[in-house]
């Protein structure tokens, strides 16, 4: 697998004008492949620079969400084994956009099931093309900007990272307060 990568990534980099191109199709056909998003985009940092990379990163994640959200409600058995998975990660609580934001920075959780939970969220293809846009900057962004530095992580700095984004992943959750009817309809004290 790694050498199909390698060619497929010398190929695009070869400096063709198509290069971006293939490189955008490639996102959308990277879950084909079952190669993480990550590896994608430090690859296309390494290939266009930061700049170009997240650029070109952020289109491709963009039009792979699109494409899921055409294509997930015509595959109802994996649509739900994807809710069976979400039910069992995150229970039957629904993710706000900065959480979706903060997990697809964690590399092994699945992308679409944050598609999923995106769609639950934002009815309707423009709120979640919006939405799902937004939360593709900072991951597209990270991983291609600093892709390299992170590889090179021991493993305690890892966790470190890994702990930081948990905590901001509770920190960034929906808060309620939840009154029952006996304690609304009190009477006056």
């Amino acid at each position: 697998m790694n050498e199909e990568l390698s060619l497929i990534m010398a190929t695009i980099g070869a400096g063709s004008v198509f290069a971006p191109f293939i490189f955008i199709i490639f996102h959308l056909l990277r879950q084909f492949f079952f190669i993480p998003v990550a590896v994608i985009c430090i690859s296309g940092g390494i290939l266009f620079g930061p700049l170009a990379g997240t650029v070109y990163s952020i289109v491709g994640l963009s039009l792979s969400s699109f494409l899921f959200y055409g294509v997930i409600n015509r595959f109802l058995k994996t649509r739900e084994r994807l809710l069976k998975m979400k039910n069992k990660l995150f229970g039957k609580r629904n993710l706000n956009v900065p959480q979706i934001t903060i997990l697809r920075l964690i590399p092994f959780i699945h992308y679409h099931l944050l598609s999923l939970c995106l769609m639950e969220n934002k009815q309707g293809f423009k709120g979640f093309a919006y939405y799902s846009f937004l939360s593709n900057i900072p991951l597209a962004f990270f991983y291609t900007v600093f892709g390299s530095y992170i590889s090179e992580f021991s493993p305690s700095m890892a966790l470190i990272l890994l702990l930081s984004l948990t905590v901001l992943i509770y920190l960034l959750r929906e808060k309620y307060t939840v009154i029952t009817w006996k304690e609304f309809f009190q009477p006056g004290e």
